[in-house]
């Protein structure tokens, strides 16, 4: 009877052992047994702004270590899109001329409470004319906007709000662009299940699915955008992540044949961008003036899977979370003309300010 119990004990904690070790997909990983050329860019070939970037507390922030981090990447500017305005803006502003001139650029950012009371709209221009003579060279709009802005009866402020057209208005007059985030990618607003292909980064991050109702339907919200890039023909816009089209070029393209005012960056969508390189690469090849390098978020480990999509033909890499896109890259391979109006000659064209001295012609 001993050795039977000792036996079956066994068994159990084998068993146990087993079960715990089940490999699950979010786990199972293996490197590839492919063999191809790897060149694993960590500096970008020119020198480059980055559109998309965002640094909170700028205005006291010891800049050393940042701009060491900005030099190692080979990045000769950074736009923070996280200017907000007033004080805080100036600080912003005042700190990076003291300390790091020429390296930043900063973009001001409206605060929408208090929309619908008398007297908001003029208030909200004067405070972005104020931001620019202080040092603001574009406006940043965040989703927030058409997401959960809702003004002073508590109704949902959409995008193309007739109580926002003086804003964008004021760009045009001001020469300033607005980079703006409308919605998220479509697959948000789709059911979670097996044939929705974000379905790992929505059961890892939950928050971050929409439906119909939460805070309205996909297409609305882009409808919503557009519609302010058709009414304000004079004021250049920045179709934050490629206008949520990445993954539909050709929607994307019809978009900017129809609005020449507007213009895009990839922030957060490289990976997209790399599993079409032939498609991606036809796009950038036709719209090389209307492209802009924006990453997203200061990571700055991260830029080296932008750049080797950019700028290698290497086939068959990770991107940087998986969760993000499961999928592998290829390298699109650009050639140097279009790399330089990706990386700086684009934004030197639209955004003011920018000290041209720090590139190459």
């Amino acid at each position: 009877m001993k050795k039977i119990f000792l036996a079956s004990s066994f068994f159990i904690v084998a068993f146990t052992i087993k079960a715990q070790n089940v490999m699950d997909f979010e786990n199972y990983d293996p490197p590839s047994t492919l063999v191809v050329n790897e060149h694993r860019v960590t500096k970008a070939k020119f020198p480059f702004i980055d559109i998309h970037n965002h640094q909170s507390g700028l205005g006291t922030k010891n800049l050393s270590a940042l701009i060491a981090d900005m030099n190692k990447l080979n990045m000769a500017v950074m736009i923070n899109l996280s200017g907000s305005n007033g004080t805080v803006l100036k600080q912003a502003v005042d700190n990076t001329r003291a300390n790091a001139p020429k390296r930043f650029i900063v973009f001001a950012n409206i605060n929408f409470s208090g929309i619908g009371e008398n007297g908001w709209e003029d208030k909200a221009v004067r405070q972005l004319e104020e931001d620019v003579k202080n040092g603001a060279n574009g406006l940043k709009i965040f989703k927030s906007l058409g997401f959960s802005v809702k003004d002073n009866a508590g109704k949902r402020v959409t995008v193309d709000d007739v109580r926002l057209d003086a804003i964008w208005k004021k760009c045009g007059d001001l020469k300033i662009p607005v980079l703006i985030h409308t919605a998220d990618p479509k697959s948000f607003w789709d059911p979670l299940d097996e044939k929705n292909e974000r379905w790992l980064e929505l059961k890892t991050h939950a928050g971050r699915k929409r439906s119909d109702t939460d805070p309205a339907p996909f297409e609305v919200l882009i409808q919503e955008q557009h519609n302010i890039f058709k009414k304000h023909p004079n004021t250049t816009f920045i179709a934050a992540h490629f206008g949520w089209f990445p993954n539909d070029l050709a929607r994307l393209g019809k978009l900017l044949d129809e609005r020449p005012n507007v213009v895009v960056e990839f922030g957060a969508v490289i990976a997209e961008l790399g599993r079409q390189p032939k498609a991606a690469k036809a796009f950038f090849t036709k719209y090389q003036d209307r492209i802009l390098f924006g990453k997203d978020s200061w990571v700055p480990e991260e830029y080296a899977t932008y750049f080797r999509v950019l700028e290698t033909e290497d086939e068959y890499f990770p991107y940087h979370k998986k969760y993000h896109a499961f999928w592998k890259m290829y390298g699109m391979g650009l050639p140097d003309e279009i790399l330089k109006k990706v990386y700086y000659k684009n934004a030197l064209r639209i955004v003011p300010n920018i000290d041209g001295t720090l590139f190459p012609k």
